[in-house]
């Protein structure tokens, strides 16, 4: 069991291996305490900035010994309380590995360090007509990403980190090194480590590197938006482009409350307060074309209206604009109030049913809550936005344990992207039955006999003998 005791007794031992990277500073022990989500802080008793994979090994070796709790972190940008030290302990900020350390560029992938963002590799990549596609939104580490088993806007056509990670370097509960995964594009080679990383929430080792697989930049680029004046017609237009199989690029969708948050945020002209979608479209420039005029065919026949494209850089932007600000815009909405971020996901078939249900129970719920989906793959997200009070926090709680019986009784997931953390861990038992929970905890016991990592996150308690 940990103590007080036993994390100051880890803490004086790394001390002297990472002098003024090991930090007790309040601020920074605050700061590596939340994520993004609305859950209460709960802040480490140190944070330490390692810069290689060697560091976390060590780091890890010293915590396991004495039993002290180590919660990774890498932007803290996670909406679930993924990084919050609920049982105290020692954060290891891995935002200082940000190395490119090898690029295939004939094979197309790369080797990365945990800590560097999607933004800055493909910095990196553009030269080489090379990027990274997955785009879960923020300045989310790779590291992060893969330990949250992210998603994001592209993936309707590129997948998830979970499709675009071949390979990686973690760091296990007692500090031995673990290499998993080749670069070649499938292997039939024993057991899926690698994939049984991702999305483990740092609960079974520490990502350090990771080889990717990467992706020509399209010769040519378009986007366009189109309103509707129902959900029902917008979301029904996205299933028909996914039933007819359109390579879309990209599809979000944003229900006539986010477009009035978006309009008043960012002061656009030429939109209305309505359904809206935005679409991406990558390829040869005939197929652009092509893709184009098929789905403006499908959302005219849904009573769209006003679809609008382009293929130049910084008009493709300006459309783009409003669906790049829809968190902030959200919270900028109701000023003061807590934003709450859910989201779920349903098979294509139930979109429809689940959108309008959810819609119906934020109305009836009396919260203030936009919709904004990856439409295409049948993710969505809710932002409720309630005022400060637990009472309100409640609320929002309740309309979220609604919502997401709604997906889960039409066939879908409790979490699309953002995971589980703190605040999905009670669905659990409802997407798994027990012997698969079971599984998993023999899993986690095999891998952290001694409970280190990330403690408390992900896998419930097992229920109470009768």
């Amino acid at each position: 069991m940990t103590t007080a005791d036993s994390i100051e007794q880890a803490i004086a031992e790394l001390l002297p291996h990472f002098g003024e990277r090991l930090s007790r500073s309040q601020s920074v022990c605050e700061h590596h305490g939340h994520g993004e989500g609305y859950h209460a802080q709960h802040a480490p008793q140190a944070v330490i900035f390692a810069e290689t994979t060697e560091d976390v090994a060590h780091a890890l070796r010293v915590c396991n010994a004495h039993r002290a709790p180590v919660i990774p972190f890498g932007a803290g940008t996670s909406l679930e309380g993924q990084v919050n030290a609920i049982e105290g302990g020692i954060s290891i900020d891995l935002s200082r590995m940000t190395g490119l350390l090898e690029l295939n560029t004939g094979d197309m992938d790369c080797r990365v360090q945990a800590g560097i963002t999607r933004q800055d590799l493909n910095l990196l990549l553009r030269d080489e007509g090379l990027f990274f596609p997955v785009d879960p939104g923020g300045e989310a580490t790779i590291g992060g990403m893969c330990a949250t088993r992210a998603s994001g806007t592209g993936a309707v056509r590129y997948g998830t980190i979970r499709e675009n990670v071949l390979g990686l370097t973690v760091v296990l509960a007692d500090g031995r090194i673990m290499r998993v995964g080749r670069r070649v594009r499938k292997s039939a080679m024993g057991y899926d480590l690698t994939h049984l990383m991702i999305g483990s929430e740092g609960t079974l080792g520490i990502i350090t590197e990771v080889q990717l697989r990467l992706h020509g930049i399209p010769e040519t680029m378009a986007a366009a938006v189109c309103q509707f004046e129902t959900l029902a017609d917008c979301v029904e237009t996205a299933v028909q482009v996914m039933q007819m199989s359109v390579p879309i690029g990209r599809m979000e969708l944003l229900d006539d409350v986010q477009m009035d948050a978006c309009i008043r945020y960012a002061k656009l002209d030429g939109y209305r307060p309505i359904p809206t979608m935005f679409f991406e479209f990558e390829g040869g420039p005939e197929a652009v074309r092509e893709q184009i005029a098929t789905v403006e065919a499908i959302a005219d026949d849904n009573n769209g209206s006003a679809f609008t494209w382009s293929t130049q850089a910084q008009e493709r932007a300006a459309l783009w604009k409003t669906r790049h600000a829809v968190f902030w815009a959200c919270l900028a909405y109701r000023p003061g109030y807590t934003g709450i971020s859910t989201d779920a996901i349903v098979p294509i078939s139930a979109l429809t049913e689940m959108i309008l249900g959810a819609k119906h129970d934020i109305e009836e719920s009396g919260i203030t809550a936009p919709i904004v989906g990856h439409i295409g793959d049948g993710n969505f997200h809710t932002v409720m936005l309630v005022p400060p009070g637990e009472a309100e926090v409640e609320k929002a709680r309740a309309l979220d344990h609604k919502i997401i019986a709604r997906a889960l009784s039409l066939g879908g997931s409790a979490s699309g992207e953002h995971g589980v953390g703190l605040a999905k861990i009670g669905f659990m038992p409802a997407e798994h039955d027990a012997v698969a929970l079971d599984v998993m905890r023999t899993i986690k016991r095999a891998l952290d006999p001694n409970n280190i990592l990330n403690p408390g996150k992900l896998l419930p308690p097992p229920a109470p003998p009768c």
